[in-house]
């Protein structure tokens, strides 16, 4: 239907769930199939999501109906299926990170651009009530001129809870890439893109040993950096300090804080849609929460969905492959930084992405 883009999606794991129920709040967009290198996974969700068809990755790529796909698989297979959807002439959207490689991430915009098509990539969260909201208080000179901030997310790994964290240890993995996109992204869509960043980076452990089941006792060898600190200096002037780690035990930091000119803010964490956001001035003994100007009802598919609206209209779409390529870039820097003693300049470029409208209904964009 004209106005109506459809939508394939390959991995069928635990973040799927996310993407068929957010998919179905907007009315232009349609899940049409579904596909899983383990096909009785697909089944399930088909069945549970009322998908009308399962198939083979391969099948649904070489769908005709399918015209977006969304890349669900595991990291280091995401520039592969996103060449793989574009070069079968379908636009892509993968979750996070965009690939592993600055050279993969360049490939797939290449791909895209020559193609007259379209590439996305998780997070969307910076799309929800708390960071449209920071988005709109910093545009009205809430703080001020922003001159500083922190990011932090700190904790100790994945092997606890996860059924299979092996992949977080492995090159690929790690809490940058992993929990970095949320913050970098989210600093973007306040701050703008980013200069240069200097970094330093370690593997505090060795050897992880998975506590939780199914794959409980087994040991991991750990290859990337699992303590990542450092400072991003942004385009217009701000510096922020962040450390991505899963070496801390335990913490008090805050997730988001930005300091202006004329106040601070409290930034909420940037893995979730909603609030709160906090505001506190000069002279003030007490942090104020200041109302959220769009919906906390919004999830994970907003992404896709306006990706599918730009397709329609012909708008640029938010959460694009160039503002993922800039975040990508932006995280491999800590480690070439701390291996080189020197700040690493970003090569890559992105437009800050537009704000969304104050007030719109859930399920409604422009």
């Amino acid at each position: 239907m004209a106005n109506k883009v459809t939508v394939g999606i390959i991995g069928c794991g635990n973040i799927s769930g996310a993407y068929f129920s957010g998919c179905a709040a907007y009315d232009w967009l349609e899940v049409v199939a579904c596909a899983d290198l383990d096909p009785a996974r697909a089944k399930a969700k088909a069945d549970e999501f009322k998908v009308p068809k399962t198939c083979s990755p391969d099948e649904l790529l070489r769908d005709p109906d399918v015209q977006i796909v969304v890349n669900l698989t595991i990291p280091k297979a995401h520039a592969e299926i996103n060449l793989a959807a574009l070069e079968a002439g379908k636009h892509a959207h993968c979750e996070k990170p965009f690939a592993l490689t600055r050279a993969d991430g360049a490939r797939v915009l290449e791909a895209a651009r020559t193609k007259g098509l379209r590439a996305g990539c998780a997070p969307d969260t910076f799309l929800g009530a708390g960071g449209q909201t920071a988005r709109g208080l910093l545009a009205a000179g809430a703080i001020g001129r922003p001159v500083a901030g922190t990011a932090f997310w700190a904790g100790h790994g994945h092997e606890s809870w996860h059924p299979d964290p092996e992949f977080y240890y492995k090159q690929g993995g790690g809490p940058m890439l992993d929990m970095g996109p949320y913050y970098v992204t989210a600093l973007v869509n306040l701050l703008g893109p980013v200069k240069r960043v200097a970094g330093l980076t370690a593997k505090s452990f060795p050897e992880r040993d998975i506590t939780s089941d199914p794959k409980r006792l087994r040991r991991v060898t750990v290859e990337t950096s699992t303590h990542l600190t450092g400072v991003l200096e942004f385009k217009s002037g701000a510096i922020v300090t962040t450390i991505q780690s899963f070496d801390v035990w335990a913490h008090s930091l805050p997730v988001i804080e930005l300091h202006g000119t004329e106040g601070s803010m409290t930034v909420p964490d940037p893995n979730g849609f909603g609030g709160p956001v906090k505001v506190r001035k000069p002279g003030e003994k007490e942090w104020k929460e200041m109302p959220l100007t769009h919906s906390d009802k919004v999830r994970r598919g907003i992404g896709v969905a306006d990706l599918a609206r730009g397709v329609l209209t012909g708008r640029p779409h938010r959460v694009s492959g160039a503002l993922a390529q800039h975040v990508l870039d932006v995280m491999l820097a800590f480690d070439d930084s701390s291996a080189s003693g020197k700040h690493v300049a970003m090569t890559s470029r992105c437009d800050r992405p537009a704000p969304l409208p104050p007030g719109l209904p859930l399920g409604s964009l422009d």
